[in-house]
């Protein structure tokens, strides 16, 4: 069944917006007195589609329960890196459960911040929309703005601020994980297609992060996200 996040509802009533009402129409072909899923503030409902008018009108029947959230709080801070990567790394890291994603700008980031950043954001909400709303979640993926590298040292709202390091040979994410409280808050740092450099690793360190290795083998910065946030999954499953 399908599922769409809502801005608003009223009283029984849900009026959906022209793109998702566009895809009830004319990609899914739905038809009147079909039912599908909606969330409002993190609540999921059913619903049976009443009209088919150019917004799509859709009558609340029944909450329905959840329990596919995520524990932990993970946040994956992602260099900025080609579309396709990009584009990858929003739609999986969603799909397993990340709660937010800050992209910044590193030192060989090959893809700059520039006047197109409000344009990429859209877009970057956009495809973890529909990624929330294929997995099955009740909440969206928080996208932040594009950060300097700077701004991202001066991060200091998580309880634990890691560097996914291959420089790092002794502590690992499994210990990490096994040592953190499902409670903590949690900020992983992914370097872009060349890695970070040294000074960047310093100075984060410097600004209270700690070095982690994900393992013997060197991952590609769009299978980086997605490793940490399927050993999370497995690690809250046990």
């Amino acid at each position: 069944m399908q599922r769409y996040f809502v801005e608003n509802i009223q009283g029984d009533k849900v009026i959906l917006c022209h793109e998702d009402s566009y895809h009830i129409k004319r990609v899914m072909r739905m038809k009147l007195g079909e039912k599908i899923e909606l969330v409002y503030q993190e609540k999921a409902y059913l619903g049976q589609i009443e009209s088919l008018d150019d917004q799509v009108q859709v009558k609340l029947v029944g909450e329905l329960t959840s329990s596919n959230q995520q524990v932990r709080s993970i946040t994956l801070a992602q260099a900025l890196v080609k579309e396709q990567k990009m584009d990858y790394i929003l739609q999986k890291a969603t799909e397993l459960g990340v709660t937010e994603i800050i992209p910044f700008c590193a030192e060989r980031s090959i893809v700059k911040a520039d006047k197109k950043d409000e344009k990429r954001k859209t877009r970057w909400e956009k495809i973890v929309k529909e990624a929330s709303e294929q997995s099955k979640r009740t909440s969206l993926v928080k996208i932040h703005p594009i950060l300097s590298f700077e701004e991202l040292c001066q991060m200091d709202s998580y309880d634990v601020k890691i560097i996914c390091s291959v420089s790092e040979k002794q502590k690992n994410l499994k210990k990490l994980l096994s040592n953190t409280p499902n409670s903590a808050t949690m900020l992983f740092v992914i370097g872009p297609e060349g890695g970070l450099s040294d000074q960047e690793e310093q100075t984060l360190i410097e600004n209270g992060f700690q070095r982690v290795s994900l393992g013997d083998t060197v991952l590609r910065t769009e299978t980086a996200g997605l490793f940490i946030m399927s050993a999370v999954r497995y690690q809250d499953m046990g």
